[in-house]
């Protein structure tokens, strides 16, 4: 069972925006403006930063971290993931999934053969996609869809995947 303290990260840094402490911050939320109503949030590293919006910006924000005033200092924290723990985030309907509770999972196919497991999830505009690490083969993008992954089971630590027809032809070269 996934530890409801777990930090999960939800955003990160892209680097500054303009001269006066701001940064460019990049939303993993499913509503990607909610980001800054988890606030603080914190770094990898311990750190803790209150967040505010000040405007969206194509595909990020520009945000205000708490005690950054200088574009220096917003350069230094350009990749800086911001976290914030699991309990504080809302609960998810049985067929919703948090990325972090994803990236880690063994995948097997409906016939119980292991694929490999889930590297990381991601999000290019056209639904996500699995990204199954493979030992001594290549990786394989899997559709996250409920055709081709019919069964999550985090608490058990195991995808059931069904992956499209011709997805792994040629996968294991």
């Amino acid at each position: 069972m996934t530890d409801r303290n777990e930090p999960v990260c939800l955003g990160a840094i892209a680097g500054a925006f303009g001269v006066q402490g701001a940064v460019r911050l990049k939303s993993f939320c499913s509503d990607p403006g909610a980001i800054a109503d988890y606030s603080p949030l914190v770094t990898e590293d311990g750190r803790s930063f209150n967040v505010s919006i000040v405007k969206p910006l194509n595909g990020a924000f520009a945000a205000k971290l708490g005690g950054i005033t200088s574009k220096e200092a917003a350069d230094a924290l350009k990749g800086t993931r911001l976290f914030a723990p699991r309990s504080r985030l809302p609960a998810l309907p049985d067929d919703e999934y948090y990325h972090a509770d994803l990236i880690g999972l063994e995948v097997f196919d409906t016939g119980g053969a292991s694929l490999g497991r889930v590297r990381t999830v991601m999000d290019h505009g056209a639904g996500d996609l699995l990204e199954i690490a493979r030992p001594g083969k290549p990786e394989i993008l899997l559709p996250f869809t409920r055709e081709a992954v019919p069964t999550v089971d985090v608490a058990g630590g195991r995808i059931i995947a069904d992956p499209p027809i011709g997805l792994l032809d040629g996968a294991d070269d």
